[in-house]
């Protein structure tokens, strides 16, 4: 007899998964409060799905999704990037910025970020990434945080641009 949890599976995403992946990141900014109109939704997610189709293809972006039966129940993956040294990496390295971890509401509350975050990091790993580092959500930080991940002293600044400037 299979339990509920052996239902679900994880899979590796692919380029032809952008349209998925830029919707559960457009669904996740919606659902922190940070895109509030339908408008905004649509121009987020068209750009990201342009986005990601480009760096899925050129292998800058690792994803992966949860699976239950045919729906895709959470997801989540990393942006590699080549970074410059820092203290505690003395060479030019290779970072993962994790992103667009998100569950379906559907399948909420049933550990499934976990397992994403669980194969990120053991991929991260496998392929001698150097650091890791993510944006958290209110609701995520004590996820991350008990995977191990802490606050770094980063500071941001969002430089106004026109409408006429965006596309």
């Amino acid at each position: 007899m299979t339990t509920k949890e052996e239902s679900f599976a994880i899979r590796k995403a692919e380029p032809g998964d952008a349209g998925i992946i830029a919707l559960h990141r457009t669904a996740m900014f919606r659902d922190m409060g940070l895109v509030s109109t339908a408008n905004d939704f649509e121009e987020l997610r068209a750009a990201s799905e342009s986005w990601l189709a480009s760096v899925l293809a050129a292998n800058e972006y690792v994803g992966w999704f949860v699976t239950h039966e045919s729906d895709i129940a959470a997801g989540g993956g990393v942006l590699i990037r080549e970074q410059f040294p820092v203290p505690g990496c003395h060479r030019v390295g290779r970072w993962a910025h994790v992103m667009n971890v998100y569950t379906e509401p559907e399948y909420r509350r049933r550990g499934l970020a976990r397992r994403i975050m669980g194969t990120i990091l053991e991929w991260c790993e496998a392929e001698q990434i150097d650091r890791v580092t993510l944006s958290a959500s209110e609701e995520g930080r004590a996820l991350y945080e008990s995977l191990g991940f802490h606050q770094a002293p980063e500071m941001r600044l969002s430089i106004p641009r026109s409408s006429s400037h965006e596309s």
